[in-house]
């Protein structure tokens, strides 16, 4: 999946898989990677300026965690 959104030109990927970076050899990638720590909305949208603030720091390559809680 990262290959091939990034062979289509995707810059970043916004995700709930927290264990992407365990599961993923991210050396070398091109596309900036951002882990929500929780995607539920109920809890997701009280957390969005996180979620904003993680998407526009990162960078060609980056790999982010945001930390959001469960309650």
């Amino acid at each position: 999946m990262l290959k091939a959104a990034e062979a289509e030109g995707f810059e970043l990927l916004v995700t709930p898989d927290k264990n992407m970076g365990y599961q993923q050899n991210l050396t070398g990638r091109k596309i900036a990677i951002v882990v929500l720590g929780n995607a539920q909305w109920p809890v997701l949208h009280r957390y969005v300026e996180r979620v904003v603030t993680a998407v526009d720091a990162a960078t060609r390559g980056s790999f982010a965690e945001v930390e959001i809680p469960f309650k």
